[in-house]
């Protein structure tokens, strides 16, 4: 594991079998007890290996951690997929491994110990290339060995920007088909940028040791996702909201003072958009589903979509006068009312592979495009990032 990099984990933890890698450094790690946090933080959703080689055969021993949901179906297997100089060049499933069932009612689950597999790729073009493995955006990867036919190399710095990102499981990659699927995969891919995914399914909540993460990291680009899962958690309310996005702000400028940085707000959610939390998973005989518990007729001011969206715009539009760096991107410009109708969420909360491609290059186009926020011909504080 020494001749390429594991790129978009901080940090590689040595196990009994090989390195797990980490999308939450070991200093936010010991933050928190929360043992599906724990969970989610290791799935490696961005993580991938990058190296050169001219090798034709590739193949990755690991040691998967699936998680299945106690009195359903099993979820599809995890995609290991290839890329050979930035195109899709093979995909494959690891069979086996641990599994973790979960109770998605109260968070508990138990783990099934199982054996490791083998990721392999054949029949790879015969010359020198770059070669990019991503690992499953949805089971825990433990790496223990890769072997080739040929000598590998570390794969030159290709000078892109880095792009960090972070938000909810709509971010992290949910009901994506792969790792590549997931809407910050495609838009950074559209933009030519190398993505840092630190999206967190059901997790995020404004954390402290989270905008601690992000302010340590190494970005030229940051953007938040803020808002879907602090109404589905019934986290907050707005008394505690506006303060706790000011804080998540300030600690991240502690470490970026001048990164553009892009605050976006919830995509379209119908369930939670004018109804508060917390959210609730339902199993309609086929699948699993979600549905809003709250009371659309509370007036207690507790948080739904459309007061996120109103008050995301209004902290930003407060701060912009002293960090003209920072930027607001509404979500209903990714995903809206015409999108919902053409492309309904199929579980009411996560968007299908094709609704990730569509808010990716949305995004994409929005925010790394020649007027946005991102753009390469846009000066940050008089100097090119």
């Amino acid at each position: 594991m020494r001749a390429h990099r594991v790129v978009g984990a901080p940090q590689l933890e040595r196990t009994e079998h090989g390195v797990l890698p980490h999308r939450l450094p070991a200093s936010a790690r010991k933050r928190f007890p929360d043992a599906y946090l724990a969970m989610v933080e290791a799935q490696p959703s961005g993580v991938r290996l990058v190296f050169r080689t001219r090798a034709t055969t590739v193949e990755l021993d690991v040691l998967p951690t699936k998680t299945s949901y106690q009195g359903m179906p099993a979820p599809p297997e995890g995609r290991y997929e290839l890329l050979v100089d930035g195109r899709p060049a093979g995909l494959t499933k690891v069979p086996g491994g641990n599994v973790h069932v979960l109770d998605m009612a109260t968070r508990s689950a138990v783990t099934r110990p199982g054996e490791p597999g083998t990721a392999r790729f054949a029949g790879l073009p015969d010359h020198l290339k770059d070669v990019e493995i991503w690992l499953p955006h949805n089971e825990i990867t433990e790496l223990i060995a890769l072997r080739t036919d040929a000598p590998v190399e570390q794969a030159p710095d290709r000078g892109r920007r880095i792009w960090l990102h972070h938000g909810s499981s709509i971010s992290h990659g949910a009901n994506a088909d792969g790792p590549t699927a997931a809407w910050p995969s495609v838009a950074a891919a559209r933009a030519g940028v190398d993505l840092v995914n630190l999206s967190l399914r059901g997790n995020a909540l404004l954390d402290p040791f989270t905008a601690r993460a992000i302010r340590d990291a190494p970005a030229d680009l940051i953007s938040l996702k803020i808002g879907i899962n602090l109404v589905n958690a019934d986290l907050l309310r707005p008394r505690a909201f506006a303060p706790a996005v000011h804080g998540f702000l300030d600690t991240i400028r502690d470490g970026h003072p001048a990164t553009p940085l892009l605050v976006v707000s919830p995509i379209l959610c119908p369930i939670h958009e004018n109804t508060p939390g917390p959210g609730a998973p339902d199993f309609d005989g086929e699948r699993l589903v979600f549905r809003a518990t709250g009371d659309p007729g509370d007036r207690s001011g507790r948080l739904t979509l459309t007061l996120i969206r109103d008050e995301l715009a209004r902290i930003v539009g407060d701060r912009v006068a002293d960090d003209p760096n920072l930027h607001h991107l509404d979500g209903l410009t990714l995903y809206g009312e015409a999108d919902s109708a053409e492309l309904p969420l199929p579980d009411r909360l996560h968007p299908d592979t094709a609704t990730h491609r569509r808010i990716g290059e949305r995004f994409a186009d929005a925010a790394f495009g020649d007027s946005g926020p991102f753009a390469t011909s846009v000066h940050y504080g008089g100097q090119m990032p």
